[in-house]
Parts: structure tokens; C-alpha cells; sequence
């Protein structure tokens, strides 16, 4: 049992504390996903019971401003009525047939249409799962063994990836996972994100033994950090003249920042891109495309072997459909923007009126509050956050009934159902948030 969360601070989270206590007896941890346990902030996570739209109710039922939203993939608010409608009628004809079905190809129509870098798409379970095939893909295609990964960038935890990850394994200390062989981690580069100039010396150290550069092209797991301008462009060009497949994980970033992706706003067309969260619309669901000659390669149409019982299941290719018919138009992007964008001018006031040290970064509906002045470019510099000063920004937040990713290095969300009372709460409890911060900063 772990021995190290904190109780919570008076009874309001009574039920909270004993549900937890129940599950860490059942689970590693008391939970199902590491960064849940809320180990990093000092004490018992939250145990959710409902949704809807903007807010989420715990089973003391206590409301809370949601900007958590289940890492991403919520980008219509809780139980949205389409996507509910949508699932309502799924459910009604079956969950799972192992065996094709029409919806399958109308989702794969959307993406396409949306991403013009997709040229076949094959329906997966997870990001995890997508980032894994479509390594194995490039690996395949240009018979060499080398990928390119980021210090910071998470790509799920298959184990050649759970190097330097990011995410809830810098929250934990644990920046590669035991249990996984160097023998695998050994055909992992490393670079720093943002930093062009490194990724030059690796190709031209290695260029003929390396597959592909794999790339949040908006980095999300050491807090929300932006490519700087030209990188990707450049990352583009490195590709083209060392034979190297650029892959883009876009998982997070996939119709969350625009209805094409990060690539639609750089401008840069990777070989491959996954995709996973929004594709879903809540439901478990992600997805690996890219150029047609690549992507034929896989089973049955070639020799890459990648295969998934529930993979393109009815629930999930339902509620993806919706939910990108909702965001097709635009509007709900519109909407997303100016909600953002007055909540990061609002915590900024606040932040510089109490004296807190801020550094935030903002595309679209991602944005992150770093407690340090900045810059934030890369992993090393997010490191040098201060995670006590965030830890009680992080309660008093809670506290006030706004709900935050629970560590210095998850970005948070926005949905379309943010409206301006939510953003004006916020704002306001963000005001005695950094004040209790900055209490915690004048003591170190």
C-alpha cells in the first residue's frame, strides 16, 4: 500500500479518502494510470462519480471546473449530446463483431479528408499502440533499426519508447522504466526538443542506420511546449536528405488544436501520423495513417503484422464520427480559442499581481502555467519549475473547486462547454491560488 499521499486537509473529501484507500488495495497504487494517485501534489486524488459539460462531481459530491478532461480527448465537455446520441444507438446493435463494419470507413473518410498527409488509416486501440505499429511500419520500410525520440515527449509505454518520457514519469522520478532491456533501448536516440542543431549531429553521425524521427510536434507531457519557428520545418528537411521517415505523434495534438492537426498550422507533412484522444470521443479509440505506399505495407495487404480484436469497434468509431462532425465547421475551434485565450490573460494578472513567477504556454486549447520565469523550450528548462509552488496552487485550486491535471508537467484543457463563468471562477480562484503559491516560493 502506498504510504505516501497525504489526507486531505478537513471532511469534505471523506469518501474520496475511503474509496482510495479501498483501491490501493486492490490496484498498484489505487489506480489505473500512475499520474491518477496524485503522489506529486501530497495527497488523496479526487474519486469522480459523473460529468457534464464543463464540470465533473466527486462521490462526496463536491463540483468542480474540469480542466483535466480525460487528458485531452473531451474537447465537446462531458456527455455531449451528439456524442451520447451517437453511442446510445451504437450500443443498440452490438459493441464488438470482429468482423467489418461500414462505420469503420466513414471515419477513416473524416480523418482523411481532414489530414491530407493520410492516405490510408488503420484503426487502433490506443496511442500506445499507434506510436508502437507505427514505429514497427517505418522500421519495416526502410530496413533500418534507429529511431529518433525526444527528451520529455511521451509516446505511450511500449518499451522503446519509456526513455526520457515525460509526463507522469518525470512526476514520478522515473524517466525509463525498469523491466525494460537495454538491448531495446539501445536503437533509441535521443535529442532535446527544440534544439535543430543536435538532431543534425545524429543524422550525420548515424543518418544510414536510423528509421525514423518520432515528435510530439507539439510537446504535451512536460507541460504544454510549442516547436520553435522553422523546427519541424527543419526536422522535414533533415528527413528528406537522410532517406528517414518523419513520424508525428499526434495523439494529443490531433484535432485538438485544429481540425488538421499541428501539422496544419506548421505547415509540415510528416510520412506518418498517430492519432488517438478526439478521434474518440471519449471511448478508447486511435489510429496510425500516412503515405499509401508505407501504409499498404501493413497485414494483409503486406508483411508488417499488427492486429487488434476490438480495434475499429462500433462504440468507438460511433462517437468519433460525431464528435468530428462537430467539429468540422470550425465554430467549436472559434469558440475554444477566445476561451483560452482570456483564461491564459486572466491567470496571468492574477500570477503577476500576487508576484509568482510565470511562464505560460498556449496553443489553442492546450495551455500550461509554468512556475518559473522561462523560457520553456525543451524538457531541461520545464525542469526547473517549482513543483512545491505548484503543489499549492494545485490544492488551493481543488480546494475552490477547479480540478487540474495533478502535476507541474501535464497540460491542461479546454472544452467548448467553458463558457465565460467558468473562465471568470477560474481566474478568481486562481487569485488566492497564487498567493498560496507564492508563500510556498518565498520559503525555498
Amino acid at each position: 500500500m502506498d504510504s505516501t499521499a497525504h489526507n486531505p486537509p478537513d471532511a469534505r473529501y471523506r469518501h474520496s479518502s475511503k474509496a482510495f484507500a479501498r483501491a490501493r488495495g486492490l490496484m498498484p497504487g489505487g489506480v489505473s494510470s500512475p499520474v491518477r494517485a496524485y503522489k506529486s501534489v501530497g495527497r488523496d486524488p479526487i474519486v469522480i462519480r459523473r460529468g457534464k459539460g464543463a464540470r465533473v462531481t466527486d462521490i462526496d459530491g463536491n463540483d468542480y471546473i474540469d480542466y483535466v478532461l480525460s487528458y485531452g480527448p473531451l474537447i465537446l465537455g462531458h456527455v455531449p449530446e451528439p456524442v451520447q446520441a451517437a453511442l446510445t444507438k451504437a450500443v443498440a446493435h452490438g459493441t464488438s463483431f470482429g468482423m467489418p463494419t461500414e462505420a469503420e470507413s466513414v471515419l477513416a473518410e473524416m480523418v482523411r479528408e481532414a489530414v491530407p498527409s493520410i492516405q490510408l488509416v488503420r484503426f487502433v486501440n490506443s496511442g500506445t499502440e499507434a506510436t508502437m505499429s507505427a514505429i514497427r511500419l517505418a522500421r519495416a520500410a526502410t530496413k533500418r533499426a534507429k529511431i529518433i525520440k525526444f527528451t520529455g515527449c511521451y509516446h505511450g509505454h511500449s518499451d522503446s519508447l519509456l526513455v526520457e518520457a515525460g509526463s507522469g514519469a518525470t512526476t514520478l522520478g522515473v524517466p525509463s522504466s525498469p523491466g525494460v532491456p537495454a538491448s531495446i533501448t539501445s536503437n533509441t536516440l535521443l535529442a532535446p526538443y527544440n534544439d535543430l542543431a543536435a538532431v543534425e549531429q545524429l543524422m550525420k553521425t548515424q543518418g544510414a542506420e536510423i528509421a525514423a524521427i518520432l515528435i510530439e510536434p507539439i510537446a504535451g507531457n512536460m507541460g504544454c511546449v510549442p516547436p520553435k519557428p522553422g523546427y519541424l520545418q527543419g526536422l522535414r528537411t533533415l528527413c528528406d536528405k537522410h532517406g528517414v521517415l518523419l513520424i508525428f505523434d499526434e495523439v494529443m495534438t490531433g484535432f485538438r488544436v485544429a481540425w488538421g492537426g499541428a501539422q496544419s498550422i506548421y505547415g509540415v507533412e510528416p510520412d506518418l501520423t498517430c492519432l488517438g484522444k478526439v478521434i474518440g470521443g471519449g471511448v478508447p479509440c486511435a489510429a496510425y495513417g500516412g503515405r499509401e505506399d508505407l501504409m499498404r505495407q501493413m497485414a494483409p495487404d503486406g508483411p508488417v503484422y499488427q492486429a487488434g480484436t476490438l480495434s475499429g469497434n462500433p462504440l468507438a468509431m460511433a462517437a468519433g464520427m460525431a464528435m468530428l462532425e462537430a467539429l468540422r465547421d470550425g465554430t467549436a475551434y472559434a469558440k475554444l480559442e477566445k476561451a483560452s485565450a482570456d483564461l491564459e490573460s486572466g491567470l496571468k494578472r492574477a500570477a503577476d499581481r500576487a508576484g509568482v513567477p510565470l511562464f505560460a504556454t498556449r496553443v489553442g486549447s492546450m495551455y500550461c502555467p509554468f512556475f518559473h520565469p522561462g523560457p520553456v523550450e525543451n524538457y531541461e528548462q520545464a525542469l526547473k519549475s517549482d513543483t512545491k509552488a505548484f503543489t499549492a496552487f494545485f490544492g488551493s485550486m481543488l480546494d475552490q473547486g477547479v480540478v487540474l491535471p495533478p502535476s507541474q508537467y501535464e497540460t491542461w484543457f479546454l472544452s467548448t462547454e467553458h463558457d465565460a463563468n467558468c473562465i471568470e471562477q477560474t481566474i478568481t480562484a486562481a487569485e488566492r491560488a497564487f498567493v498560496a503559491a507564492a508563500k510556498v516560493a518565498k520559503k525555498k
